[in-house]
This record gives C-alpha cells, sequence and structure tokens, in this order.
C-alpha cells in the first residue's frame, strides 16, 4: 500500500467514530510517519491459526477496541445468520495480559447491544476452560481475549464455535467477511446489562471434575515432588487446584512468578517453549530436589516440563516428546483397562513428531493427521464424534489434548496427566526420561528441532513471501546429502513423487506449508506462522535406537544429520 494511501485511511480515524485517546494516538502516528504509521495501518488484521492477535494501538492493523470491536459486530451478524430465531449465547474469557479484561468487557458490551447473552468470566482464567464452557453453557461461540506467548506489547481475540473448537471453513472466512463488512460507527458499543451474565466457580468445578476423571490410578502420586510456574498467567488459578484433587502431596509453585502481571517482569518471554522461562522453576526444582518441572504460558493453553535425565540432572524436554511419554502413557493404560475397541483414535499435526504415527500403529489405533493449528484436530474430533472415541492428541510447540471435554491444547488437564505418568514411571521403579527412552526403543528414535527466522514489518512479509516462493519454484534435490523423494506442497494441494515425476493430490484444506521427504525418512517442513512475523522451519530426522546405553552416541549421530540439513537450508 502506499505511503499517500496509508495517510488517508489513518485520517479516517480522526472522525469523531473514535474516542479522544484514539484520535490523538493517530494524530502523532501521522506527525511520525514512516513505518510507525505504515505498519499501524498498511493492512488490516486477518485470522490466522490462533485468530485476531497483534501489537496494542491505534490502527487497523492494531488490537484497539475498534478492532476488536469491528471483529464482534461481524461475529454478531454472523451468529445470527447461522441461528436464525434462536436465542444466542457466546461465552467470554481473558488472560493476564494489559487490557484483557477491558477488552472482554467492551466485547461482551457489544454482544449485549446486539441482543446476544454474554456470558464473562469474573477474573482470568485459561483458554482451555473457556473452550469447556462453552459446550457446559450451550453457548453458540465464545471470544478469548489473549495473545499466548507473545511479548508484552501483543493481545488478540480468539473465536470459537458451539463445539468449542476454534473457527474452521466455512466459519472462519464467513465471519472474517461479516466482520470487512463492518463500518467502526456502525459498532453497537451500547450495552445491554440485562444481557451480561457473570461465569465463576460452578464452571470451574464442571472443568476440575472432567480433569479428575481422565486419571487412570494414583500409583506414585504421594511421593512425586512437582515445582510449577504460571509464568504471571492464568494458570495460578486452576493448576494448584487440579493437583490437589488429583491427589499429588508435594507441589510447590515458583512465588515470584504466581502473580498475574500483564508486564511479565521475571522473563524475557513467557513461552514455556523458551529454557529461560522456567530457569526459575529449575532453580526451586534442584533446591528441593523435584522430579518434575511444569510451566503454562499466559493463557494457560501450552505446557514445558523438565524431568530428571539418566544422570539425574533437570532436562527441558521438547513438545514432541513431552507429547510422545504423554500418548504412550494413554495409550498403554487404554490397552492395560481393556479400553481399546478398535473405535479410538489419536491425532497430531502435519509438523508434529512421525513418532505418534509409528507408537498409535504398534497399537493399532489411527492417528489422524491435520494442518497446524490445534484447531483442526478440535475439528477432526467433530467429525469423528460418534463414530471413533479421541484418546488424545498433540503439536510440536507444546499443546496437548486428553478427551473431549475441551477441544482446544489444555495445559491444566495435560500437567495433571503428565505428572500422573511421571508419578506411574517412579512406582514401576523408572522415571519419566526412561519412559522416554523406552518409547525410542520401541517406536524409532525421533529428534526434531524447530528454527524460527522472525521478519517484522511490511519488509518482513515481503521476505518470507518471497522464500516460500523460491521454495516452491526451485525445492531443492538434496538436503544434508539426503536425497529428496517427495514434495508436499499444501497450497497447491499435491504430493510431487521425485522418482517419476507424478502428483498426487493431498487430502487436505489448503495451506501455505511446504514440506520434502527425504530417503532416510527426514522431514523438513517450512510454513509462515499463522499469528507471528516469523517463518518457521521443523526438521525431524529418526533412526532405531539399540538401547538406553546407546542413546547419547545415537542422538549425537541425529544432531549431525540434522546440522547438514540446516546448513543446505542456511539456516
Amino acid at each position: 500500500m502506499a505511503q499517500q494511501e496509508i495517510l488517508r485511511k489513518a485520517e479516517t480515524w480522526l472522525s469523531e467514530t473514535y474516542d479522544e485517546s484514539t484520535r490523538a494516538a493517530v494524530r502523532e502516528l501521522i506527525r511520525q510517519g514512516g513505518e510507525a504509521l505504515a505498519d499501524a495501518f498498511y493492512q488490516d488484521l486477518d485470522f490466522g491459526t490462533g485468530g485476531l492477535r497483534g501489537v496494542m494501538g491505534p490502527g487497523t492493523n492494531r488490537i484497539n477496541r475498534y478492532t476488536l470491536g469491528a471483529a464482534t459486530q461481524g461475529l454478531a451478524h454472523y451468529l445470527k445468520s447461522q441461528f436464525p430465531d434462536q436465542s444466542l449465547r457466546v461465552a467470554i474469557a481473558y488472560d493476564s495480559r494489559h487490557n484483557s479484561r477491558e477488552y472482554a468487557q467492551a466485547v461482551g458490551e457489544i454482544l449485549s447491544a446486539n441482543g446476544i447473552e454474554a456470558l464473562i468470566f469474573e477474573e482470568l482464567r485459561p483458554t482451555p476452560e473457556l473452550s469447556f464452557a462453552i459446550r457446559h453453557h450451550q453457548c453458540q461461540s465464545g471470544i478469548m481475549i489473549t495473545a499466548s506467548h507473545n511479548p508484552p506489547e501483543y493481545n488478540g481475540y480468539k473465536v470459537y464455535w458451539q463445539d468449542g473448537g476454534q473457527l474452521v471453513p466455512p466459519h472462519d472466512q464467513g465471519v472474517i467477511a461479516e466482520v470487512r463488512k463492518v463500518k467502526h460507527h456502525a459498532i453497537q458499543f451500547g450495552p445491554q446489562k440485562a444481557a451480561i451474565t457473570t461465569l465463576g466457580k460452578e464452571t470451574d468445578q464442571a472443568y476440575l471434575e472432567n480433569i479428575k476423571q481422565l486419571s487412570f490410578q494414583d500409583a506414585g502420586k504421594k511421593e512425586l515432588k512437582t515445582v510449577f510456574t504460571s509464568i504471571h498467567g492464568t494458570s495460578i488459578t486452576l493448576i494448584p487446584q487440579a493437583f490437589e484433587n488429583a491427589g499429588f502431596k508435594h507441589f510447590l509453585s515458583v512465588k515470584e512468578q504466581a502473580q498475574p502481571d500483564g508486564d511479565f517482569p521475571t522473563v524475557k518471554s513467557p513461552n514455556p517453549e523458551e529454557a529461560a522461562a522456567l530457569e526459575m522453576a529449575l532453580e526451586l526444582a534442584r533446591k528441593e530436589e523435584a522430579d518434575l518441572v511444569i510451566g503454562t504460558d499466559p493463557d494457560a493453553d501450552r505446557v514445558g516440563i523438565a524431568v530428571r535425565n539418566l544422570a539425574g540432572e533437570l532436562e527441558l524436554l521438547n513438545g514432541n516428546q513431552a507429547a510422545a511419554v504423554l500418548l504412550y502413557y494413554l495409550l498403554e493404560q487404554n490397552q492395560q483397562k481393556g479400553l481399546l475397541t478398535g473405535q479410538e483414535f489419536i491425532a497430531k499435526t502435519v509438523v508434529t513428531s512421525d513418532l505418534l504415527s509409528s507408537m498409535a500403529q504398534a497399537y493399532e489405533v489411527p492417528c489422524l493427521e491435520c494442518l497446524t493449528g490445534f484447531k483442526w484436530i478440535a475439528d477432526l474430533i467433530r467429525q469423528e464424534e460418534g463414530q471413533r472415541r479421541f484418546i488424545g492428541g498433540g503439536e510440536e510447540s507444546y499443546g496437548y489434548l486428553i478427551g473431549d471435554f475441551v477441544r482446544d491444547k489444555d495445559a491444566v488437564a495435560s500437567a495433571v496427566m503428565l505428572a500422573e505418568a511421571a508419578a506411574y514411571a517412579q512406582s514401576q521403579g523408572e522415571s519419566f526420561f526412561e519412559m522416554l527412552l523406552e518409547v525410542y526403543q520401541r517406536f524409532g528414535f525421533y529428534l526434531e528441532e524447530l528454527i524460527s527466522m522472525t521478519r517484522k514489518g511490511r519488509k518482513g512479509a515481503d521476505e518470507i513471501t518471497q522464500m516460500m516462493a523460491d521454495f516452491r519454484e526451485r525445492s531443492p534435490e538434496t538436503l544434508g546429502g539426503e536425497k529428496v523423494t517427495e514434495v508436499l506442497d499444501f497450497k497447491a494441494g499435491q504430493r510431487f513423487l521425485r522418482k517419476d515425476g507424478t502428483a498426487q493430490p493431498l487430502n487436505f484444506p489448503t495451506s501455505n506449508v511446504v514440506q520434502f521427504l527425504t530417503e532416510q525418512g527426514s522431514r523438513i517442513t517450512a510454513r509462515p506462522s499463522g499469528t507471528e512475523p516469523k517463518i518457521k522451519f521443523y526438521i525431524s530426522v529418526n533412526t532405531r535406537l539399540e538401547d538406553k546405553a546407546a542413546y547419547e552416541d545415537t542422538r549425537q549421530s541425529l544432531k549431525e544429520r540434522m546440522a547438514r540439513i540446516r546448513g543446505d537450508l542456511g539456516i
């Protein structure tokens, strides 16, 4: 968009449609000009894998009461078109970020002004409880105000459908089409207080009771020592109670990080995928000689863990490793208790470890694959409902789900069940880490790495677009010395076979993802993030693990293979 067009767009925000503080902020942006103005107005925020997300501030490319207001007004129109002549209800929750409570209240007021009952949680609550509340309270939709693990200047808006899952086609495009029709002067900000209901302890207890019912056994729970950190987020509201309900006796919270705080003052990033975010928890665990460390992101849908390795040192596990042990525990317990009837399934995304597929095959349980983003796993659950029972699923980005009462990744339930797996392992004379090695021996040793390259602003978006175009037009013949045998282009919807030059259709919705498969079984995936200014590379290599004693040497060999692939990609 040309700078002059951006300026004209910004000047429309100086009308009386907007409050004085917004108009003043826009005047300042116009005075500054340049990239600050361009980044705020060069595009309209759109729905990605996680909904609407961006930096807070004035502008069409920012999170503010008007962009959220337009989204809510558009959602209201769409809900009325999809549920004509029905009484409509929408559940709303929010996390610990700056302005989250105010945004949630504004969103609720807009819904109420449109004749839709808004059920707003009395205080901050985790994302998975919002997903649960939609079905529990028979809502047609739900809204979560959160930017997950993004930096403090971000906030966001995730929309859910009546099944408790995030929007998928056709509803995602249906909502955004309505949003694009909304002019800011048409947003109905005037609340109807009779149409606003407060949600509180009753919903909490119903959700926690469902988590309690997930448990298979109590072995080792009284002995397991767990250190937990909410990293200033919402999970502090429910995880301590969930652990107590499950029968764990040694549970310590990191006090310095227990207070919800949108500045996330003790960490550089509130992301449990990053080692630094769990450092305070690791320090406390070393001091207390704990067995397990658990940390969650601000809206409590992702969970990171650390366990004792073979040397007795605390070691952080990645999302693929935690998912592998969690799903192994679930499958094994289902088998031991005679619950596998041939009508079950697990699920993973196309960038999550194929170790899960290998494991499921051994238990004769289908492993269904979907695009990146937990909304697609929720969509699989919806499609299979009444036919096959969902045991559990996971994605490499530290998101896991057990059972179907929630339809999004759930750090609260996952934390409890990861701890139960660790307690069970110890009751059997081994550790969580040894259970992981057992998985590697039985089903294959998979080593994965995620490399993210940040490219901010308009220029960065152009760079990412060009990189993806290059992968499609000039896809590599080899990577790390391994011959590329297949190229999967999820945007074109085709699998290209190098051996005979043929193409096969991919049974997935279109997505801007390119994947390379090699002769040695390695898998390399390139995908622009749907919620952050990044392009992500997922590298997976695998081999056999003969025995636990060979773990370190085998891992080093896999790391060398991975380094060669990275070298060829230039990352």
